[in-house]
């Protein structure tokens, strides 16, 4: 399969950035969506090759249009929480996404498609919207995709420079008083690096072998969750005491917090951590790929990181999630 432009739906965002800097230097030509081109020209207009393009791509026009030309697609678009409680925004982001992305694919003749999905995504029995649309999204490309290549992406919880985690403890810990409140402190993650991620992805783009497979993705180690923000404040010299939360104080937290602005924790969120988040096989071995350990990554950009007041820190989070 020859492939030379790749469409990429979430390349602006955390992840997508190192796959469009890594892809560029591969040589692809590369199609980014936004819906604020001057917000994000900043981060990926130099790179060669990238087309970024402003559109609103869950209109189903704009996406058919938008991969008029492409080989193939990267999908790393998603959500950790919506604006309701209802399920309705995951299923947009999620589901009717992706049921547009095969319609445009099967007009288009494109053959390849990479989905970003998650650790415990499970259209049946998932415990949370996110797990539940996630497995609903990875059904509907083994299901309805004839013809089409597809490679499911399922990594625990991703981590580097501007990630959604360690950086998020890292604002709650700078806010906290002497104490931290920590909910689902014992469920399990196996914290994987953004570019061991980009690295998977840029070697099974063309190669047959990937081929309608789904791939954890985990990081070399295992942590409960109270082990990771308790190295969080360690790394940023935080003296508060973390206090772990029973499960009915935890979903308490959870549903307070629904009301907050950008949803720091959520209904949702505690729903997801009643499973864990760690692989049965790490996949990235398959690829000769070894992965990096947070130890190595984190310090290096908490030791960078600049305080933000409790209400502008999530002012900005809300408005990632519009």
């Amino acid at each position: 399969m020859l492939i030379k432009k790749i469409a990429i739906l979430g390349g602006t965002g955390f992840v997508g950035q190192s796959l469009c800097n890594r892809l560029s230097k591969d040589g692809y030509k590369l199609k980014v969506p936004t819906r604020n081109r001057e917000f994000n020209r900043k981060n990926l207009i130099l790179l060669p090759n990238l087309e970024l393009i402003e559109t609103d791509i869950h209109n189903s026009k704009n996406l058919k249009n938008l991969l008029a030309d492409c080989d193939a697609v990267i999908n790393l678009i998603g959500i950790l929480n919506e604006k309701g409680n209802n399920g309705k925004g995951f299923k947009k982001v999620h589901v009717e996404l992706v049921k547009n992305l095969i319609s445009a694919c099967k007009i288009h003749g494109i053959r390849r498609i990479i989905q970003m999905s998650a650790l415990g995504a499970d259209a049946k029995n998932g415990k949370s919207f996110y797990l539940k649309t996630k497995g609903e999204a990875e059904e509907l490309l083994f299901s309805n995709t004839v013809g089409i290549k597809n490679t499911i992406l399922r990594p625990s919880v991703i981590f580097g420079r501007k990630d959604a985690f360690f950086n998020r403890f890292a604002k709650l810990l700078k806010i906290s008083p002497l104490f931290f409140p920590l909910a689902c402190y014992s469920t399990k993650f196996s914290p994987v690096y953004v570019l061991d991620i980009v690295e998977m992805i840029s070697k099974i783009l063309d190669d047959p072998n990937s081929y309608n497979k789904s791939y954890q993705l985990c990081g070399p180690k295992t942590y409960s969750l109270k082990n990771l923000v308790g190295y969080t404040s360690k790394t940023l010299g935080c003296r508060c005491l973390i206090v772990p939360l029973n499960n009915v104080l935890s979903y308490i937290q959870a549903r307070a917090f629904d009301f907050l602005p950008g949803k720091p924790f959520s209904t949702d969120n505690y729903l997801s951590a009643q499973s864990d988040s760690i692989c049965k096989c790490n996949d990235l071995f398959r690829y000769n790929i070894k992965p990096t350990a947070l130890e190595d990554i984190v310090p290096q950009y908490l030791a960078d990181y600049e305080y933000d007041s409790f209400y502008s820190m999530f002012r900005k989070d809300s408005k990632k999630n519009l």
